[in-house]
Order: structure tokens, then C-alpha cells, then sequence
């Protein structure tokens, strides 16, 4: 029961970040008192998890004795350390019984179908299922106000592929995710969540690089999102604005847009003032509205709409380098796939381990927009593929894990 109420966080994300984070901090807390219990301090003790978790006690320093509002801080970086416990916890349940591998993969595949059929309903007609309208060229789905459909599915996109990799499919089954991963591309694309749908496609060309088995499959989805795509474009006007034409007038003049340029701008003026230990977590939102540090058309949200930027404005050049570390041991791990490959010597890692990464790759890549690195939703949805990455890596039974 304790594993199927864990998997249950894949639709509770739909609903909001409320239930989520109420599971994870429930289920961190009673992870963390058993493990201390019963001794199994084993789960912490690795690289990973000790870096994690010396950022985590690093950003409470911070807040103490740099944030300008020390409780506001503490709202981000007091129990930030609950995520790395949670990543735990997964790897702990996998290793105690596989069949929440099972739970996981069923309860995946039953959300991204009922969203990427409502999103194709919503898109042809207008409204979705349960009637909620879309908002010129973007879609919510059961979202609703909050436009995080393409995040949602190309955030767990590598998790789900991960899973399907393990399960023994019969035949039936095959030609459904087929058509599923099919379908997923393009309602990632219609939704008009630009940095989902980039974010989409770097993870499956990862997963394709690195892949070694699956060239059959690799062939029919490249080729089938390759037409899609083409067709939803030259078909539909709102889609060919807002995610060719916008884009490509907003990089004539830069990488961003002027709004996110400008949050950038203030952020980096941010941490030009303090470069090693930053304003302390959560205070971009007070700090930013300062005249000293505000530059261009919109200075002040509540972040930079850029994790790394956001880091080296909240928690300096020292927070920023624990996330940068993590980036730079994903490009390690691709680089040593690559070099196996080429050197046809044995994979460094499993197919299953490919796209496991590439979910971190997504969380970790610098070159986006991105929402606030400290906020429950995008977390929880970034501690999913850790979790069951820890596990391939130190887990009892990750040789053996399919079902």
C-alpha cells in the first residue's frame, strides 16, 4: 500500500503542488526515522546524496546569516533537504520490492494518455474534457490556470521511457506505446510550452545517442516526430507563430526574451554585489525591486526564470557550483557512454541508466528558462528519476530489475 501511495504522486502533480509535497514530506520524515532506527545510513552514505545534502545545509548558513528576510528564506532552504530523502526513499522501495517499478510505469502511462488525448481534444475543439477553454495557441488541459501540460510531459517523459525500456511487453502493448511516444511529441509541441518542447527533444536525442538496443524503434519515432511536427506547423497558424515565428524574431535580438532578459540582468547585477554567498535563498523577489540592482522592461518577479542565474543571485558562486557539478557529471557520464561506443567496448551505461540521466540532463541544463529552482512541483517532479538512478547505481537487485 505505502508503495502505491508513493506512485500516486504522478497524478497528484496534475492536481497541484499541495498533495505532492504533502506525500514527500510525510514520507521523507518516516523514511529518515527509519533509516535512523534501524542504522540503514547506508542510503546517505554516497557522493551524490553527501553533496546534496551539504548544499542544503550550505543554503540554511545562508540564510541565517546573509538573507535580508531570514524567515522568507527559510521557506525555501530549511526543509529543501526532504527532496534528497524522498530520492531515497525510491531507491530503498525498489530495492525492497520491484513491483513498485510496475506502479510507477502503469500509473505513467494511464496520466500521459488521458492528458495527451485531452490535449488533442482541447486543441481541435477548443475545450477540453471537463470543459476548460485553451488560451489562444497554448493548452492547460487538466491543468487548468496553469500552463505546465508540455512540462509535466517532457519533464517525465525520460522516466516513463526508462520504465518502458524494464517492462516485458507482449505485442499489443508495443504498438500502444508506439503510439503513445508518437502522440506525446506533438501534444508537447501544441501546447506552446516552448522550453518543454526543447527540453523534450534534448532528452530523446540523448536517449537516442546513448541507446544501444532499440534501432527499430529509434527509426519509426524519429521519423514519425519529424512529420508530425511538420504537419502541426505548416497546418495550424497559432502553432507555427508561437513556436517558430516568436522564437525566431526573439533571436534575432537575444537568447531570451526582453522580459527574461531583463530578470537575468538583475539577477547577474545581484551577484556582482555578492558574488560568494549570494542574498540567501527566496529574497530574488525582495531583492530584485532595489533600483541598484533593476535593469530593463520587467527587473522583478519572484526568480530569474533561470536556475543557475538564479543560484549565483540567492546562494552565490559557491551555490551555483553544486549545481554546476551535477551538470558537469552528466556530460562525464555521456562522454564515457560515448567513448564505449565508439571504442565498441561495453557500455558504461545501461539503456535503462540513458534515460534515467537523461531526465537530469533536462533539470540541469543551463541554456533554458526554467521556473524557481526552490519551488515543490518542479523538485518533486526532478527527484523522481534521481531516485530510481540512485538505485541502478547502489541499489541490492539493480542487475536484475526488469518486470
Amino acid at each position: 500500500m505505502w508503495m502505491f501511495i508513493i506512485s500516486l504522486i504522478i497524478p497528484f502533480l496534475i492536481w497541484g503542488p499541495f498533495f505532492p509535497d504533502l506525500i514527500v514530506s510525510l514520507s521523507a520524515l518516516v523514511f529518515l526515522v527509519y533509516v535512523i532506527k534501524k542504522k540503514k545510513f547506508y542510503y546517505f552514505n554516497n557522493k551524490p546524496l553527501i553533496i546534496f545534502f551539504i548544499f542544503c545545509i550550505y543554503c540554511i548558513l545562508v540564510s541565517i546569516f546573509v538573507a535580508k528576510d531570514r524567515m522568507l528564506s527559510f521557506e525555501s532552504s530549511l526543509f529543501y533537504f526532504r527532496i534528497g530523502v524522498f530520492a531515497c526513499l525510491i531507491w530503498y522501495l525498489i530495492d525492497k520490492n520491484k513491483k513498485i517499478l510496475s506502479y510507477f510505469y502503469y500509473i505513467l502511462v494511464v496520466c500521459f494518455s488521458a492528458l495527451i488525448l485531452d490535449s488533442y481534444i482541447q486543441f481541435f475543439t477548443g475545450i477540453n474534457i471537463i470543459g476548460l477553454p485553451k488560451d489562444g495557441a497554448r493548452l492547460s488541459s487538466f491543468f487548468g490556470d496553469e500552463f505546465i501540460l508540455g512540462s509535466y510531459l517532457s519533464r517525465l517523459f525520460p522516466l516513463l521511457f526508462a520504465l518502458y525500456l524494464l517492462k516485458e511487453k507482449n505485442q499489443t502493448e508495443l504498438y500502444f506505446m508506439n503510439i503513445l511516444f508518437i502522440l506525446l511529441a506533438g501534444s508537447i509541441y501544441i501546447s506552446g510550452e516552448r522550453t518543454a518542447f526543447f527540453l523534450f527533444i534534448l532528452s530523446y536525442v540523448f536517449i537516442m545517442i546513448f541507446l544501444e538496443k532499440f534501432t527499430k524503434l529509434k527509426i519509426i519515432l524519429s521519423v514519425f516526430y519529424l512529420i508530425l511536427i511538420i504537419v502541426l506547423t505548416f497546418s495550424f497558424k497559432d502553432v507555427k507563430n508561437r513556436m517558430i515565428s516568436s522564437p525566431a524574431n526573439t533571436i534575432k535580438k537575444s537568447i531570451f526574451t526582453p522580459e527574461h532578459d531583463s530578470l537575468i540582468r538583475t539577477a547577474y547585477n545581484m551577484f556582482l554585489d555578492k558574488p560568494i554567498f549570494g542574498h540567501g535563498p527566496k529574497m530574488f523577489r525582495v531583492i530584485c525591486k532595489d533600483e541598484k540592482y533593476a535593469t530593463g522592461v520587467t527587473p522583478c518577479m519572484t526568480h530569474p526564470h533561470n536556475f543557475y542565474v538564479q543560484l549565483l543571485a540567492e546562494t552565490g558562486i559557491i551555490g551555483f557550483s553544486f549545481l554546476f557539478s551535477a551538470f558537469a557529471y552528466v556530460l562525464y557520464c555521456a562522454y564515457r557512454q560515448f567513448k564505449s561506443i565508439v571504442l565498441r567496448q561495453k557500455r558504461y551505461l545501461t539503456d535503462y541508466q540513458v534515460c534515467l540521466l537523461a531526465g537530469i540532463l533536462i533539470t540541469v541544463w543551463p541554456l533554458t528558462t526554467n521556473g524557481n529552482f526552490f519551488h515543490n512541483w518542479l523538485m518533486i517532479v526532478y527527484s523522481l528519476p534521481v531516485g530510481f538512478y540512485l538505485h541502478s547505481i547502489y541499489g541490492k537487485n539493480r542487475d536484475n530489475i526488469s518486470f
